[in-house]
């Protein structure tokens, strides 16, 4: 495993359409287990392939630290509620902004065994999962903020 460097704003692959999976392969097998020790050490919750500079449908997500998700081809087959609330990108560093996205989601995708899976989620992992499917279109959060984006506070800056 190794840690593979994130693409940041401004870099083109963060704006292409992936290709979906068509079968595990050692190559995409490798992939995934970077892309989570890659996430895991930028203390991301969630990171698509694209992130990584690879045009595949995989994302990684873990909001708990306790539950794992790999998701291949996933779509997002029903959303409802809505919550708005702070959402930062491990590919727009020292950002935040104010995006709203459903507060319910149910996505089906493969997993890592390429069998079928279905996730439901709520609040931090509804979330999650619709900002990283948005990385699979081409899309960053940054195309939805609401107002301004803002700079993110460093640790020191909040213990002063």
């Amino acid at each position: 495993m190794a840690i593979r460097k994130i693409r940041e704003i401004g870099d083109e692959v963060l704006n292409k359409e992936c290709r979906s999976v068509e079968k595990m392969t050692p190559h995409i097998s490798e992939l995934i287990d970077d892309m989570f020790e890659t996430m895991y050490e930028t203390n991301g919750v969630g990171l698509a392939a694209p992130q990584v500079g690879v045009l595949k449908r995989i994302v990684v997500i873990d909001v708990t630290g306790e539950d794992p998700l790999c998701l291949i081809n996933p779509r997002i087959v029903e959303t409802s509620g809505e919550q708005t609330g702070y959402e930062g990108c491990l590919s727009v560093p020292g950002k935040t902004g104010i995006v709203t996205r459903p507060s319910y989601v149910k996505c089906v995708a493969l997993d890592r065994d390429m069998k079928p899976t279905e996730v439901e989620g709520t609040e931090l992992l509804a979330r999650c999962i619709c900002h990283e499917l948005d990385h699979l279109d081409g899309k960053l959060y940054v195309d939805l903020v609401e107002g301004e984006l803002m700079d993110t506070a460093s640790p020191d800056e909040d213990e002063e």
